[in-house]
């Protein structure tokens, strides 16, 4: 059966409708077993109930703190035994105590070429910026905005005339392969993260792996 994985999402379950596809044509070797949620009206939600995943969403001011809501939402995620938990576009942040339950188990995807723009309106900044790309990665969560290990990474070119919404559907296109292809390479055992260090067929990375046009991980050049 593969894997196990939990994704986390508060929009439009774009990304886990990518792992999905993925899980069901054999590209991860995985299923996901879980979707948890802040936004139980999200397209996130609707997508997985659609597939047939197990769906958990509640609206985080039902809970009396921050940490409330991440202590109800983990225990349901430890509940499905994950082996690895994917943010796909999930808008809180996690408090420490919630990533300290999981270390080295969860990844996040980032619409920038990180350490460039964490947080949030990242088109935005990188054309007021001058950037001359831009792009998205996949970290290692750490209980710091955006901060963990860096394990891949898609690039594509700002172009003239480009708007925040140009930016991020040529973003978006190029993000799905890449959290698709990382999870991939986690749950076959290529990937991973020891003490900080991502590792490459168990050699440590000195840049994150980078996304080619066929939508496979190569070593940076």
């Amino acid at each position: 059966m593969g894997r196990r994985i939990a994704v986390l999402a508060s929009g439009r379950g774009s990304n886990l409708g990518a792992l999905l596809d993925a899980c069901g044509d054999g590209r991860i070797d995985g299923r996901v077993v879980g979707l948890f949620s802040d936004k139980p009206a999200s397209g996130a939600v609707e997508r997985a109930r659609e597939a047939g995943v197990h769906a958990w969403a509640m609206k985080p001011n039902g809970f009396a703190t921050r940490e409330a809501f991440d202590a109800a939402m983990f225990d349901a995620i430890a509940a499905v035994q994950p082996d690895l938990i994917v943010c796909a576009g999930y808008m809180r942040i996690i408090g420490q105590a919630a990533i300290a339950r999981f270390p080295n188990r969860m990844l996040n995807i980032h619409p920038s070429l990180l350490p460039r723009h964490p947080g949030l309106h990242t088109h935005a900044r990188a054309l007021a910026a001058g950037d001359a790309e831009h792009g998205a990665s996949v970290h290692v969560v750490i209980p710091e905005l955006d901060a963990g290990p860096v394990l891949a990474q898609a690039r594509v070119p700002v172009l003239a005339g480009d708007t925040p919404e140009t930016l991020a559907a040529r973003v978006l296109a190029r993000e799905h392969p890449l959290l698709v292809a990382t999870v991939a390479a986690w749950c076959g055992g290529e990937l991973g993260c020891e003490g900080g260090i991502p590792r490459w067929h168990g050699a440590a990375l000195a840049a994150p792996l980078q996304l080619d046009g066929e939508g496979r991980l190569r070593p940076a050049a």
